[in-house]
């Protein structure tokens, strides 16, 4: 099995439709909590991405410049380059999607 990358995309401040939702990096290290107890000894990269200062990488400095440009909300989650979840992400989706990739949970 492939290890997946998952990146968590967002910004210090709030996005404008996310009130009352936890932050970009709160929404980072909960998934990551969530993701290592189902997937135990199952390796996959989680990484969180500031929108503002994307790394230099054209794939996450272009996705980031979508989510600026509002095409997407932020904390955007995104499994081997597809979106998973944006805004309020669904933990349900994101496990559906890990499977797919042959995770199993344990």
């Amino acid at each position: 099995m492939k290890s997946v990358e998952i990146c968590v995309y967002g910004a210090e401040i709030l996005c404008p439709s996310c009130v009352n939702l936890p932050s970009a990096k709160e929404t980072y290290e909960w998934l990551d909590a969530a993701l290592k107890r189902k997937y135990q000894n199952q390796h996959f990269t989680i990484t969180y991405i500031d929108i503002h200062q994307p790394p230099n990488n054209p794939k996450k400095q272009e996705m980031a410049e979508k989510v600026l440009n509002d095409e997407y909300f932020y904390p955007l989650v995104v499994i081997d380059g597809t979106v998973v979840g944006e805004g309020n992400p669904r933990l349900k989706k994101i496990y559906e999607t890990m499977e797919q990739h042959g995770y199993e949970s344990k």
